[in-house]
């Protein structure tokens, strides 16, 4: 993609998304993409064709222990993470809606956590007098 972007067909709920990759990840993917030449997904089993869930969940699990992360991770885990920093970085609760491709802001809104550190960096409105 030239635009940085990378569109997922049929994900969770079988909806498509977007999702913006950063420019030395897809530099990456686009080595691999050449090497490679996948037919259809971008990551294919051996057979070719998508992956199972459990397959991508193996995966996973061994990319932790290979990573040495002690706490157990999943699949909906990577998500929780990136829909919790992009709001912990500002991003519009709207925005994330749609990336996690929900139909209702309450389902993203489980996303919004309030931390401590977030009210201290909540400026008072007579900073701005």
């Amino acid at each position: 993609s030239s635009d940085g972007i990378i569109r997922i067909h049929q994900s969770k709920g079988n909806k498509d998304r977007i999702v913006s990759l950063p420019d030395k990840l897809l530099a990456t993917l686009r080595h691999y993409y050449q090497a490679f030449k996948p037919k259809e997904y971008l990551f294919e089993g051996e057979k070719g064709g998508k992956y199972s869930e459990r397959s991508v969940q193996l995966i996973l699990k061994k990319a932790l222990v290979k990573a040495n992360v002690q706490s157990e991770g999943s699949v909906h885990t990577l998500r929780h993470s990136y829909a919790t920093h992009l709001i912990q970085s500002g991003i519009d609760i709207r925005i994330v809606k749609e990336l996690l491709g929900h139909e209702n802001i309450k389902t993203t809104m489980i996303y919004a956590h309030i931390t401590d550190i977030d009210k201290q960096k909540t400026p008072s409105p007579l900073d701005f007098l």
